[in-house]
């Protein structure tokens, strides 16, 4: 790697992905992933089961599993904000 494009790579593929139209859909996949992530780390260090999660949350069982799925993009705001209640913790959004 020559020193022009050492440390760029994730710029460069950021680009690629970009380019291809789908740079939006990664990172909407990618923020998921870390979110749901989080809250099962969260969960787990409470030691708060999925049954007693989702009455905290006033949910279903089924509505939490979509959740903490790191696949499933498609969820509210309302859901997550009310999941990160149910462990102590905020929602932070920005947008840059």
């Amino acid at each position: 790697m020559t020193g022009e494009t050492k440390g760029s790579v994730g710029s460069l593929f950021d680009d690629f992905l970009k380019e291809e139209g789908l740079y939006e859909q990664v990172q909407a996949g990618a923020l998921k992933k870390v979110v749901a992530h989080q809250l099962a780390e969260a969960m787990k260090a409470q030691h708060l089961t999925k049954i007693a999660m989702a009455k905290r949350m006033n949910t279903s069982r089924s509505q939490l599993d979509r959740l903490l799925d790191p696949n499933n993009a498609s969820v509210s705001l309302d859901t997550l904000t009310r999941a990160a209640a149910a462990v102590g913790r905020q929602v932070r959004l920005e947008i840059v």
